[in-house]
């Protein structure tokens, strides 16, 4: 059975419109691939986000990244950060396989750039992570080269979300987090664009927890007992087909925070909150041999669309990520509740 996401329930959340699937794949070229890994002791994965149908590294496009608060240990963000550019997919998975995923997406980068008879000697991956040893056996490490080339092989305009990949393992507001999307539409002179939004959450606390303006955490940490700081971390993907140059990304992926804190989270010490934004639009062909190159531009005074958008998608793609994921019992019998469970919109 299909879990019900947020609109399902008859929650809506913000005032823009969606896409067609209200998910990050609702922009054009975007695509979404899981691996799970899924026994008595492993509840963990690997998502992957690929920006487009042309090979990222000689098509490079506009990123940026906002360190919202920098508890973790993703790779490739400070040279996204210096060059404004994604050269790869965006691999999320669990905080000890960082470096197997990183690896796996080197001998995924050189593979397709040998059989595109492109010259690579540098590449730079983009991996996050959030820890989920609650639920998981997270020293063994059984996420590489494997299941990464297996979630590059799932990946399509559809996904599942919940406790899949990168997300079986999470936990978020003391409830079973997980993978969440969601997506806004906007029109400027006369033509649609697109704002898609994924997360990987791990966040909040229960007695915190809001869904659409309803404090409903209170009551439901009296019913359960779960960690009472804010700590874990939550990974966000921001996609869009909208001209915007790195820094404007990196204004519009700020706002990804108001979206956590209208759910609740006011973004603790220990919890890592890192968010990527990268645009379609514009991609940088190496091979151009020009020095100058013609770039459409985003109007400065017109960013406010994209900022609720950004907020939107992201209070929304939190909660389908609650809402679709179901209760697991993990290594050593530790046991993340549904918030369906508990719950009912």
């Amino acid at each position: 059975m299909i879990p019900m996401r947020a609109r399902d329930y008859g929650l809506t959340v913000g005032s823009l419109p969606t896409g067609p699937r209200n998910k990050i794949t609702d922009v054009p070229g975007v695509l979404v691939g899981h691996c799970t890994v899924d026994t008595p002791d492993h509840k963990t994965g690997v998502t992957v986000v690929l920006p487009g149908s042309q090979n990222p590294f000689t098509h490079k496009l506009p990123a940026a990244v906002c360190q919202y608060n920098g508890f973790g240990k993703t790779t490739g963000l400070m040279q996204l950060s210096e060059l404004g550019t994604l050269e790869t997919p965006i691999a999320l998975t669990n905080t000890l396989n960082v470096g197997l995923v990183h690896d796996a997406i080197v001998e995924y980068m050189l593979q397709r750039c040998q059989a595109e008879g492109v010259e690579l000697h540098s590449v730079n991956p983009v991996v996050g992570e959030c820890n989920d040893a609650t639920l998981n056996r997270i020293a063994e490490r059984c996420v590489g080269r494997e299941q990464v080339f297996a979630a590059l092989a799932a990946a399509a305009p559809d996904f599942d979300e919940g406790d899949v990949g990168a997300g079986k393992g999470t936990i978020c507001h003391g409830l079973k987090g997980g993978i969440g999307s969601a997506s806004r539409v906007l029109e400027y002179d006369g033509r649609i664009y697109t704002m898609g939004l994924l997360v990987q959450s791990n966040h909040g606390v229960l007695s915190d927890l809001t869904v659409c303006g309803r404090r409903i955490g209170p009551a439901l940490a009296q019913r359960l007992e779960t960690r009472k700081a804010d700590q874990g971390s939550i990974l966000a993907v921001l996609a869009t087909d909208l001209p915007l140059d790195a820094r404007q990304l990196g204004r519009v992926a700020q706002r990804i925070s108001v979206g956590l804190a209208r759910m609740g989270s006011y973004v603790g010490h220990g919890s890592g909150e890192v968010f990527l934004a990268f645009s379609t639009a514009n991609p940088f062909q190496v091979q151009a041999e020009n020095a100058v190159r013609p770039v459409s531009a985003f109007h400065e005074e017109k960013l406010d669309g994209p900022f609720r958008a950004a907020a939107e998608c992201a209070e929304e793609a939190v909660l389908n990520s609650l809402l679709t994921a179901r209760t697991v019992v993990g290594w050593q019998g530790h046991r993340a509740v549904a918030l369906t469970d508990l719950w009912r919109p």
